[in-house]
């Protein structure tokens, strides 16, 4: 079939961006790979969801717990709309067992697609989705598609140990995937010590229509209902392992923004344009940020409030930072000396893969 002028241009301005992109180091891969559909449509319409919620926010006056009934819809429909797009871009740069990753990112957006949604309908309905034991056959929907969380777990699991066995473009390409998966699956592991660290605690509460609704267990350590900050809901009189849980699933957005960073830093600056550079200062990046995370799940434990840190907390932060910094400093200093001493400046679990030549 013969190419039309208008899609000749089309594909002409497609090659454009990509290549504008590619020589401002934006680009982190190079390729015009297919994304996973399914996850890439997923997070297409979360993203509709969170704009929609927050629009409706100020229309809309009904709360539940002291917050606006839309909140959660918009917090979910950010998170899963991010994660979604995330895992789309990875599943497209996969070498190996692709058809098998790309049925469990299958399985993770039909039931993502399924906790969303009765998110949003629960909203819609002024009552509780999450802690809610009502027998009515609306709740009782909500609750078992909540049901199937252990299988997306599961599902993005499978995704991350397959990456382990392969290299996805470059060298610090390979370590923002692979650090990334890490820090969202152990985010999603965090989410599950939301009931067993909180507690159980069954209650009697309001919901936005006025009706009683029996809820057992909460998300806060010390206050299961906990007063929420603005927006997050976090609680301010207690722990939340709302908070790691958080902080670790959206690592690999964190990482993924940093590598375009670099990689745009790295089209003005020679000593960066090394792969093993930009690799090395990603993991130390991500050892520090791992270790935030650490520091933040220890603080929910103990029944502290993310915003009331005590000593033992700021120096676990300040630990944290302490080593991410010092090591991209030393990453850098060595770097911009002899590109070759960047490799001293790796953290030790990845100095032998540093070393390996380059393919």
């Amino acid at each position: 079939m013969e190419e039309t002028p208008a899609t000749a241009a089309a594909r002409h301005r497609r090659a454009s961006i990509a290549g504008r992109a590619a020589d401002s180091g934006l680009a982190l891969t190079s390729g015009g790979r297919r994304w996973h559909r399914p996850l890439v449509v997923l997070g297409i319409a979360c993203g509709v969801i969170a704009v929609a919620a927050l629009i409706a926010m100020p229309f809309d006056d009904r709360a539940i717990n002291g917050e606006n009934v839309w909140a959660k819809a918009f917090k979910f429909g950010f998170s899963f709309s991010a994660y979604c797009l995330s895992l789309a871009w990875l599943l497209a740069h996969m070498t190996k067992l692709r058809r098998t990753a790309w049925v469990f990112g299958t399985l993770f957006a039909v039931i993502s697609a399924a906790e969303v949604g009765v998110i949003v309908a629960a909203a819609a309905a002024g009552t509780y989705s999450h802690f809610n034991t009502s027998e009515d056959p609306f709740n009782q929907v909500v609750q078992l598609a909540f049901q199937f969380v252990p299988v997306m777990f599961l599902a993005n699991l499978v995704i991350a140990v397959i990456v382990l066995f392969q290299r996805i473009g470059d060298k610090a390409v390979t370590a923002v995937v692979r650090w990334g998966l890490l820090l969202s699956s152990l985010g999603m592991f965090a989410a599950f010590f939301i009931v067993t660290v909180g507690g159980q605690g069954e209650r009697t509460a309001v919901d936005a229509n006025g009706n009683e609704v029996v809820l057992n267990a909460g998300h806060g350590v010390g206050d299961l209902d906990g007063n929420g900050m603005f927006l997050t809901g976090w609680s301010t009189t207690g722990g939340d392992m709302r908070v790691p849980h958080f902080i670790g699933l959206h690592g690999i957005q964190v990482l993924i923004g940093v590598a375009m960073l670099l990689g745009f830093v790295a089209a003005r600056r020679a000593w960066l344009r090394d792969e093993r550079v930009r690799a090395a200062i990603v993991r130390w990046l991500a050892l520090g940020y791992l270790g935030v995370f650490v520091t933040a799940g220890v603080q929910a434990v103990r029944g502290q409030s993310f915003v009331a840190p005590d000593a033992a907390t700021l120096a676990g932060f300040a630990a944290s930072v302490i080593v991410a910094v010092a090591g991209i400093a030393l990453t850098v200093r060595k770097a911009r000396r002899s590109p070759d001493g960047a490799l001293e400046a790796a953290p030790a679990a990845d100095a032998k893969e540093l070393a390996l030549p380059r393919r």
